[in-house]
């Protein structure tokens, strides 16, 4: 049984798409998946499954959600070796490390569009792109951020979902106990 982490997107914000997640742990646990632990609102959810594609996974997820809230969620699942490496690699000093973001990469993004937006500066805004992953460091906090998730998702071409720092050190947290 190998242990996963499923990063939901874009629900309880604002009042929109409100998934409760005493119900959605429920409804993972009847779809299959075992062991199923959730942290904070935000869609961070912690399982175990025998099935080994987290494409597979990521759809059976999604299919759950929507047949029983009624509206579609992007989802994105890691291994815990995978999210431990991406947070491992974040390329900033630490001071800018634990106060950056993880903007969690759905596939490999194309290298010319990495090209294109790496030739880019930004004020306040720092970020670095892999293949997994856009950290990025907001010098004046995320609110005045101009760079976000649907900036990068836009001009990658590729569907992301972030958390911060101390989400990400709680999950992987969380998955070794």
């Amino acid at each position: 049984m190998k242990t996963y982490i499923a990063l939901l997107r874009g629900i309880n914000v604002g009042g929109h798409k409100k998934v409760p997640m005493a119900e959605l742990r429920e409804l993972l646990e009847k779809s299959g998946l075992e062991n199923v632990k959730t942290y904070i609102q935000s869609g961070n959810v912690i399982f175990q499954s025998l099935t080994k594609d987290s494409k597979t996974l990521e759809k059976t997820i999604q299919k759950s959600i929507i047949n029983h809230f009624g509206f579609e969620v992007p989802v994105l699942v890691k291994t815990r070796t995978e999210l431990d490496l991406i947070f491992k690699h974040c390329p900033f000093p630490e001071a800018q490390k634990v106060e950056s973001y993880f903007i969690v990469l759905s596939q490999k993004p194309n290298k010319d569009l990495v090209d294109d937006i790496a030739q880019k500066v930004y004020p306040n805004e720092e970020f670095v792109i892999t293949n997994e992953c856009v950290y990025i460091y907001y010098v004046l906090g995320a609110g005045k951020a101009k760079l976000g998730v649907n900036w990068f998702e836009n001009r990658l071409k590729v569907k992301a979902t972030a958390r911060n720092f101390r989400t990400m050190a709680k999950l992987l947290e969380m998955t070794t106990s």
